[in-house]
């Protein structure tokens, strides 16, 4: 067998500036992928009437789109024939599928979440046994913030599935109230030290100032007087909870300090 030394070399060199040239291409693919993922993003960012999850959303799929493109035209490059790539695909793509139903059960989940939109960034939920503040929405995953400043991430299969509890949906006030028995001899200097660390906290209602009052007597006992406080306050429905154990708390620690 006769190798054809001036053939191998003209190959070799045609593969060789295809493979650098495939190089220079993903290279600028990348580039330019994040360099569009940034323009749609600032664009739809500026008209401040597109949702910020929405936003993100778009931004994403442009940018992979822009990936799948430069994937392609380096396949072309080879000389590979893409409508018979594309058929391969979709058959081993079956198969993907079906191994992945969960994966892309939390695509589908996450464009549903973005085409209603139950929540947005910033909103205060409950999802999944999970509550916190939202902070982003991706293909797969939503994330939230614990008021303890911790991460969590739930699959957008879980969120769309579940019962979602959007506390910030109607803006507005809410009620705080609390009960606990004390002694009949106690309570101006307990009420005015509640009042005091009521007035202090910033999630409390300015317009709207709390009270505490005795609501009625528990026993009437001469000898050992027991009244029920109770302890009112305004404050947003997102903060009722923490403000609710915040006054427990505190009424607690004073009760066992009396």
């Amino acid at each position: 067998m006769t190798i054809n030394f001036d053939t191998l070399k003209a190959s070799l060199v045609l593969y060789g500036l295809n493979a650098i040239y495939a190089i220079l291409l993903l290279a600028v693919g990348w580039y330019l992928s994040g360099a569009m993922q940034r323009f749609v993003t600032r664009v739809l960012s500026v008209t401040h009437r597109v949702d910020p999850l929405v936003t993100l959303f778009v931004a994403s799929v442009t940018r992979y789109g822009v990936l799948a493109i430069v994937g392609i035209a380096v396949l072309q490059l080879f000389g590979i024939q893409t409508a018979s790539l594309v058929a391969v695909l979709g058959a081993t793509s079956l198969a993907i599928g079906l191994a992945l139903q969960g994966t892309l059960s939390n695509l589908a989940a996450g464009v549903m979440l973005l085409l209603f939109r139950p929540f947005h960034i910033g909103d205060d939920v409950e999802v999944a046994g999970k509550a916190g503040k939202v902070k982003t929405l991706s293909l797969f995953m939503t994330e939230l913030v614990a008021a303890d400043n911790t991460q969590i991430l739930l699959p957008n299969g879980q969120v769309w599935g579940a019962a979602i509890i959007n506390h910030s949906a109607y803006p507005g006030t809410g009620e705080v109230k609390v009960t606990f028995p004390v002694r009949a001899g106690s309570v101006n200097a307990l009420a005015d030290q509640i009042l005091k660390e009521l007035r202090a906290d910033p999630r409390i209602d300015e317009e709207a100032a709390p009270s505490v009052n005795v609501s009625k007597v528990i026993a009437a006992d001469p000898a050992a007087p027991v009244v029920e406080l109770t302890v009112s306050a305004k404050v947003k429905p997102s903060d009722a909870a923490a403000v609710k154990q915040r006054v427990l708390d505190h009424a607690s620690a004073l009760l066992a300090a009396a």
